[in-house]
């Protein structure tokens, strides 16, 4: 499964340009986006999203800086 994962920092904030690039990625299977702070991985769709999550599927992001704003505590999430 292809899963895409698009975030945006606050409620006023537009997912658009992300939606489009889901969009244009062929084959998502399914959408996840949230309107949170990206501080810590404790986000509502973010978790739906982890728990449906099997080895081989792929999740797809318009930008590495969607998953969180910290280097350290995405890279440690990857892992």
């Amino acid at each position: 499964m292809i899963y895409f994962y698009g975030r945006v920092s606050s409620k006023d904030q537009n997912l658009a340009r992300q939606l489009e690039a889901a969009n244009a990625y062929h084959n998502v299977d399914e959408i996840f986006v949230d309107k949170q702070s990206g501080k810590d991985f404790n986000r509502d769709d973010y978790q739906k999203m982890k728990e449906i999550l099997q080895s081989g599927d792929e999740v797809v992001v318009h930008a590495l800086d969607r998953l969180g704003r910290n280097k350290d505590g995405i890279k440690e999430e990857l892992a």
